[in-house]
C-alpha cells in the first residue's frame, strides 16, 4: 500500500534538508530538498522546484520542476515541468515535457507492445 492511499500525503524531503545516501520507500516521495545519492521507490516521485538530486532515481511515475543530475529510470510517465532541469541518462515509459524544460540527456524510450524493447535517442536539449 502506498503512503498516499494511508495518509492522502507523499513522504516528503523538505526544503530545508539534505541527505547524502539512499532512500528506499514503498510509497509516493516528495523531494523539495537536496539528495546527494539514490532514491528508490515503486510509486510516484515528485521533484519540486527547489528540489535537487544528484544521483539515480527508479520509480513509477515522476513529476519534475527541479533539478536532476544523473540515472533516472521511470517505468511509466516522466513529466517535466517548465522550471524542470535535467542532465543524465533517462530511461522511461512516456515523456512529457512542457515548454522551457531543460533536458540534456541520452534518453531511451521504452516501446508499449514489448517493455523489454528499447529505443534509443540522442537528445541534447527541448524547450
Amino acid at each position: 500500500m502506498k503512503n498516499s492511499d494511508i495518509s492522502g500525503q507523499y513522504s516528503r524531503l523538505e526544503n530545508t534538508t539534505s541527505v547524502k545516501g539512499d532512500i528506499i520507500s514503498e510509497g509516493d516521495f516528495r523531494i523539495d530538498g537536496v539528495l546527494e545519492g539514490s532514491i528508490k521507490t515503486k510509486g510516484k516521485i515528485v521533484i519540486g522546484k527547489e528540489g535537487f538530486v544528484n544521483g539515480s532515481i527508479n520509480c513509477l511515475c515522476a513529476d519534475v520542476e527541479g533539478k536532476i543530475q544523473g540515472k533516472i529510470y521511470v517505468s511509466e510517465v516522466l513529466n517535466l515541468r517548465s522550471t524542470s532541469d535535467i542532465n543524465g541518462e533517462v530511461v522511461i515509459g512516456k515523456l512529457i515535457v512542457e515548454s522551457g524544460a531543460k533536458f540534456n540527456a541520452s534518453c531511451s524510450m521504452k516501446s508499449d507492445k514489448n517493455r523489454e524493447e528499447v529505443k534509443v535517442l540522442q537528445v541534447n536539449q527541448a524547450t
